[in-house]
């Protein structure tokens, strides 16, 4: 079994990063209704914390930023961006099929 006890601190991190980007998004697209707004917080949590850290290496390695940034500062980037990328193509998705099926009835 996995002991993830010492890696109490990534997995706060990572979540805090997610939550920042959800609620950064917040600006940008503004939901219109609570079910919308906790779908969408909800998605881009998980998003954030899932692949965080995978993005945040990546925005490190490609801005060559990588020797230059502590662990939890790539871990909160990563995960801050990717919740705010999850948001906006929910947020996005969501009032294209609102309008679109809205037509169809």
């Amino acid at each position: 079994m996995a002991d993830f006890s010492n890696d109490a601190w990534l997995w706060a991190t990572r979540v805090l990063g997610a939550s920042a980007g959800a609620a950064v998004s917040l600006v940008y697209l503004v939901p219109k209704s609570r079910r919308e707004a906790a779908s969408r917080f909800f998605t881009g949590l998980a998003c954030g914390t899932i692949f965080g850290t995978p993005t945040g290496i990546w925005i490190a390695e490609r801005l060559a930023l990588a020797d230059r940034l502590s662990v939890s500062e790539v871990i909160l980037s990563g995960s801050a961006a990717s919740s705010l990328c999850a948001w906006w193509g929910l947020g996005i998705l969501s009032r294209i099929a609102g309008r679109y099926g809205a037509r169809n009835r």
